[in-house]
């Protein structure tokens, strides 16, 4: 049984299994109810059928799990676990998605789709994920998000100085343990109604055999409020998205060492890019009416599709996996014809395209008591495409438009490039109480650029006490550009038109290279109340940002020459059977100057003062906090949490880069759910109702100003969900 908002102390390190939302009641009690009734269903098919093997294949498929966790070492860094018990009884339960399930963890920092999403510990994305320890190679950002949180039967978010396994992406880590099946043959659906046109019908199936195990999940959401608003209103105009995702596992049981695993995954995403009405036309478009700003019509579509092969196998005491892996993405952004032209002088018709094929391996077998070694590597080949047709106005040496007619330029790349990466670590117990793990990592990038670093790494953790542990640990970090966003234009053919740039030149984007520390200790004061503390420093060369700088929402990466981030989070836990209750508190500062790479995608102002003084990183939120409470009674759950940030960065009229903050921000929200078990043959029907933002906060995410901010959005304004779903 899955133990679910319990302080979780993995050996020799510190594991904090903090609450995500404050519906995470206590779990246990549904949980073993669950447990139970799946069992005894079980027993009934297995009895009918003659079935003698279900136990032994249970035992097969917990012992390959355990040696598939050993491959991911965690000793020395932090470790946040959720469930999907937690998931389940959030406000929208396998509905939320995924990014607001993070956005509640200690040191995450939401922010609009259009901005990555969330940040972690003051980085923009970097964030990896693995799905059963296998590496989800990256797509092409835009709105839409490819992990759909129905595939989720838990995960662990690993930051701070990870081990030598983890690289390239490296803020963060959310290892995904996928829904796996089971031995007796079933499903859910449901269907979720909610504020601004919402709507989400969802299925899932599940079952399997002797030797195998599947698992599908499929669900259509379309809401009219599918990007954020730049407008302060309840509504926003022009704004429908329609968004489907499908997923798909299976395991075969090969005999009792030996598994070998299929997943795969399907997205697409259609987005209608919001209004801002109001606005003035600035360009003269010849033979044409200018349509109102708040009549444009803009669209983006975007696809992602994925599929992981793996064998897993204990052979002769070393525990391995090997898997390929295999992704396509691509965005495309249609321009208002006309508006685009009359409003920014520029309409680009833009796709980017990126493939990406690979393979991983990862080993783990002990040496003796002491001493367990640990290596792998992976490989990744990767083609990125990007086709522009833009349509801009020719100008002259003032920047004036000299002509009404539209030119035509195409603007077309394309780049193969690799990324390989070797690593070898050893964990050794020291001592009963401290483990040390050290390790190297190298890692090597050819595509638009040429680099390789090879990085050490050292973390310590010292179990003080069956209550008290403390950790440490200081990693290299080597993060190159993600290829599929580093195409840039060439400027070249932009000169003298409304798209050229005001700096003359633009150096390619290089590898970000960084020193981590991190220390952090975690104390029980007793089985229901404990606490966690971690501080960290980054100081960093080639500080990778993304920013959005044309009217195709895609994000483009620039360097700061040197930079640095630091913060200080902490976790309050507190769970009885059935009520308890959380509170998260983050801290954090980062800066930069000297922008070395990108120039052409900054304003030349801009540039001429970051080169000589430092200025806060566009996202960065000094203060994150999240808090929640829970109550169940009987079948009934009633929850409560509230996020509060003090603001992302700003440039105020007439100041300087990045020097002010939005205003800070509170939304509260509530839900609750009821269960009924076992109606007319239907195992169990839920009923759930949410509403999020309860006093309809007016907030800001971006006010459209600071380095690479795009247009003003604004939080989602209050919102009620309601849904049904059927386990049968």
């Amino acid at each position: 049984m899955s133990r679910t908002f319990v302080m979780r102390q993995l050996p020799f390190a510190i594991a904090t299994l903090l609450a995500t939302s404050t519906s995470f009641v206590h779990a246990d009690a549904q949980a073993t109810a669950d447990t139970a009734s799946d069992a005894q269903s079980e027993a009934q098919a297995n009895a009918h059928a003659g079935i003698s093997r279900v136990e032994k294949i249970e035992l097969v498929s917990k012992r390959l799990k355990s040696a598939q966790n050993d491959l991911s070492p965690k000793v020395g860094t932090t470790v946040y676990t959720v469930d999907k018990h937690m998931i389940e009884q959030m406000g929208q339960g396998e509905s939320t998605p995924f990014n607001e399930v993070l956005a509640r963890l200690p040191g995450i920092d939401q922010d609009s789709k259009a901005s990555g999403s969330v940040h972690v510990r003051d980085d923009h994305g970097n964030v990896q994920y693995r799905l059963d320890g296998i590496l989800l190679p990256e797509n092409i950002s835009g709105f839409g998000q490819a992990i759909d949180t129905r595939l989720v039967e838990r995960f662990d978010f690993l930051t701070g100085a990870l081990p030598a396994q983890y690289g390239l992406r490296a803020a963060g880590v959310v290892d995904i343990q996928t829904k796996a099946g089971s031995f007796v043959p079933g499903g859910q659906v449901g269907m979720q109604f909610g504020s601004h046109g919402y709507t989400e019908p969802s299925v899932e199936m599940f079952g399997g055999g002797e030797q195998y195990r599947y698992f599908l999940s499929a669900s259509r959401m379309q809401s009219d409020l599918g990007i954020e608003n730049p407008q302060p209103t309840r509504s926003a105009l022009h704004d429908r998205t329609v968004q489907n995702k499908v997923f798909g596992n299976a395991s075969w049981f090969v005999d009792e060492s030996t598994r070998v695993g299929l997943m795969f995954g399907s997205y697409n995403g259609r987005f209608q890019i919001p209004n801002n009405p109001g606005q003035e036309a600035a360009w003269q478009v010849s033979g044409a009416a200018v349509p109102a700003s708040s009549a444009l019509d803009q669209n983006q579509f975007e696809r992602n599709r994925y599929v992981l092969a793996s064998l897993q196998q204990q052979l002769n005491g070393v525990d391995y996996q090997l898997a390929a892996f295999s992704q396509f993405s691509d965005l495309h952004y249609v321009p208002d014809a006309v508006g685009d032209l009359a409003y920014t002088g520029v309409a680009s018709d833009s796709t980017r395209s990126n493939s990406a094929s690979g393979l991983q391996f990862d080993m783990s077998t002990p040496l003796n008591e002491q001493h367990t070694l640990r290596a792998g590597l992976v490989y990744t080949r990767q083609y990125t495409k990007s086709d522009n047709t833009v349509r801009v106005f020719a100008v002259d040496e003032s920047g004036a438009q000299s002509s009404s007619t539209p030119l035509t330029i195409i603007d077309n790349t394309s780049k193969t490039g690799t990324l390989g990466s070797l690593y070898v670590q050893d964990e050794w117990h020291v001592l009963e109480p401290l483990t040390i793990n050290y390790g190297l990592r190298f890692d090597r990038v050819s595509a638009f650029i040429q680099e390789q670093q090879l990085s050490p790494r050292l973390n310590a953790a010292w179990k003080f006490s069956d209550s008290t542990s403390i950790h440490a640990g200081y990693a290299r970090y080597f993060t190159p550009p993600a290829q599929q966003l580093a195409a840039q234009s060439s400027i070249d053919k932009f000169v003298g038109t409304s798209n050229a740039p005001e700096a003359p030149h633009s150096d390619q984007v290089k590898a970000e290279r960084t020193h981590y520390y991190d220390i952090g200790i975690s104390h029980h004061f007793n089985d229901a109340f404990s606490v966690s503390v971690d501080g960290y420093y980054k100081d960093i060369r080639n500080l990778l940002d993304e920013g959005q700088f044309g009217q195709a929402l895609i994000l483009s990466p620039f360097n700061f020459e040197k930079g640095s981030a630091k913060g200080i989070e902490t976790a309050f836990l507190y769970e009885q059977k059935n009520w308890g209750g959380y509170l998260n508190l983050s801290w954090q500062k980062a800066t930069a100057r000297n922008i070395i790479s990108g120039q052409a995608l900054i304003e030349a102002e801009e540039l001429e003062y970051i080169a000589h003084h430092d200025v806060f990183l566009d996202h960065d939120q000094t203060w994150t906090v999240s808090t929640g409470a829970h109550y169940r009674m009987g079948d009934a759950l009633f929850s409560m949490d509230i996020l509060h940030g003090s603001g992302l960065r700003r440039t105020p009229e007439g100041g300087t880069p990045n020097s002010s903050t939005l205003p800070a921000y509170t939304t509260a929200n509530f839900a609750s759910a009821w269960h009924w078990h076992n109606v007319s043959g239907i195992k169990e029907i839920e009923a759930r109702v949410a509403l999020i933002n309860a006093f309809d906060k007016r907030y800001l995410l971006r006010d459209g100003t600071g380095v690479g901010v795009g247009a003003p959005q604004h939080g989602t304004p209050r919102t009620v969900f309601a849904g049904i779903s059927m386990r049968f």
